[in-house]
């Protein structure tokens, strides 16, 4: 009765949750297109995707738990269905499975970038689990691919599915061979490609604590229910800071307005539209810094028991993790 699947297992979140559970002597699956880099020993990995029910249907048969972890976490793409398509439509398919198999409890991995899009955060100025997001606030199609993905998780809870949810907040640390977003901004401070930065706020949590917050939502978290996986809020002003001291490298000192930030990246996502190579600041990712992503953890650690590591540990480790892959220049 130790039997799990996790869908994305190749990537940096489900990379790091599938060693942890193995290690606690789960026997795991994981449903990914992409093969592992490198294979975890004695895991099974399926190669398939999330969109295609059989593959769906074939990764849960034999299944006790599902964490679905899989989906598209950039801010954009080249084809911009893709996010609805992966986000939502390959969430619906392993919902609609599920409920045609004995699984025991899923875990859905949500997104904090949707709380903190919410009117309600606003006003209260720091988000927990009472943000009541809607369409209308969400700064972009990730965002709201990734909302709708959540109202269906919760939605399927409500009709009975054991389902419980988890927002994580920044995930930071070793580990991203495919560099999400959180990674490719620190390592383009730490190559000197960013000479300003933009002031907000993140809270960001290292992507072993994430992995932990999983395992622990899966034994302690109810039923319909959500929990913010975060660690510490921090302005990026702090983080630059930090990666200052560790590396001896200077960080920029120079802040933009975020008027201009949004001018740059409107331009640059045209020309990213155009040429189809990744913009490097998405509009998406300029207009969440618009709102400080500060949240209040509590629930989390409460009532999951999670506990997590400083910011500057998670720091540390990610640029040795960058110096062994040779990512520094």
């Amino acid at each position: 009765m130790n039997k799990v699947l996790v869908t994305g297992g190749c990537g940096f979140v489900g990379s790091h949750l599938v060693r942890l559970l193995q290690h606690k002597g789960f026997n795991v699956r994981v449903l990914d297109i992409r093969q592992p880099m490198p294979a975890i020993d004695k895991v099974e990995y399926q190669l398939g995707s999330i969109l295609n029910i059989r593959d769906v249907q074939q990764a849960m048969i034999g299944i006790n738990f599902v964490y679905h972890v899989a989906a598209n976490p950039n801010l954009w793409a080249k084809n911009k269905n893709d996010f609805m398509r992966v986000n939502y439509d390959g969430t619906c398919n392993i919902l609609q499975v599920a409920q045609q198999y004995p699984v025991q409890k899923i875990v859905y991995t949500s997104t904090e970038s949707i709380l903190s899009s919410a009117k309600t955060s606003r006003q209260r100025g720091i988000t927990d689990e009472k943000a009541q997001p809607t369409l209308a606030d969400m700064p972009g199609i990730y965002c709201r691919s990734k909302l709708l993905a959540e109202q269906a998780a919760l939605a399927a809870a409500q009709h009975g599915l054991p389902l419980t949810v988890v927002n994580p907040t920044l995930p930071i640390g070793p580990g991203d061979l495919l560099l999400t977003p959180p990674s490719r901004m620190i390592l383009d401070f730490l190559n000197g490609r960013n000479p300003a930065y933009l002031e907000t706020t993140f809270n960001v949590i290292d992507v072993r604590d994430v992995a932990e917050g999983h395992y622990l939502a899966m034994q302690n978290g109810q039923i319909g229910e959500r929990y913010i996986l975060g660690g510490e809020n921090i302005k990026l002003s702090q983080i630059l800071c930090v990666l200052e001291e560790l590396t001896g490298r200077n960080m920029p000192k120079r802040r933009i307005p975020y008027w201009v930030a949004l001018g740059a990246a409107m331009v640059s996502e045209i020309f990213a539209d155009i040429t189809k190579i990744p913009p490097r600041a998405p509009l998406t990712g300029v207009r969440l810094a618009a709102t400080p992503m500060a949240f209040d953890t509590k629930k989390a650690k409460l009532e999951l028991g999670l506990t997590v590591r400083s910011a500057r540990q998670s720091l540390e480790d990610m640029i040795e993790w960058f110096i062994l892959k040779g990512y520094l220049t």
